[in-house]
C-alpha cells in the first residue's frame, strides 16, 4: 500500500512564507537556493538524514507557486514511478509533471486525478544506489 510520505506548500513570496511557517507552527526551515525549494522539518527528525524519527510523521517543504502547481500537495510513496504514472492514466488522470530526480535521493512526478486535485509521487532509490547522478 502506497503512503502520503511529504507535502508541499506553494508560495508567492517564500521569504514572506517561510517566516510564517516558523512562527506559526516553529517549523525548521532549511532553504535548497539551488532547486528554490525549502525543506521543512515538522517532526523531531534524524539529524543525519534529515528523515522523520517518529513512524508515519512527515516533513515537507516550501516551493515557488507557479505553473499548475498552484495549491498544496500531498505525495505518496510507490514503489515505480513509471507503473503507478500509467495506472493513473489507465483511471482517467493525467501527468502534469513527467518522472524526474532528486540525486542521490529519488525521484518524484506530479499527477492530476479525475477530480482535478494535484498530487505528487516519490520512488526511493534502491538501496546501495546513493551515489546516482540524476538520470531518469
Amino acid at each position: 500500500m502506497a503512503g502520503v510520505v511529504h507535502f508541499e506548500i506553494p508560495a508567492d513570496d517564500q521569504g514572506r512564507a517561510n517566516s510564517f511557517y516558523e512562527g506559526a507552527f516553529g517549523w525548521t526551515l532549511n532553504a535548497m537556493p539551488e532547486m528554490d525549494y525549502t525543506i521543512a522539518i515538522t517532526t523531531p527528525s534524524d539529524e543525519t538524514t534529515g528523515m522523520p524519527s517518529a513512524p508515519g510523521a512527515i516533513n515537507g517543504a516550501l516551493f515557488p507557486r507557479e505553473g499548475d502547481l498552484k495549491t498544496p500537495i500531498i505525495t505518496v510513496d510507490v514503489e515505480d514511478i513509471d507503473a503507478s504514472l500509467a495506472q493513473i492514466e489507465s483511471l482517467g488522470g493525467t501527468v502534469v509533471k513527467p518522472k524526474d530526480s532528486v540525486p542521490g535521493m529519488g525521484f518524484y512526478a506530479y499527477f492530476k486525478d479525475t477530480e482535478g486535485n494535484i498530487l505528487g509521487l516519490w520512488e526511493n532509490l534502491p538501496a546501495g544506489d546513493a551515489g546516482d547522478t540524476g538520470t531518469a
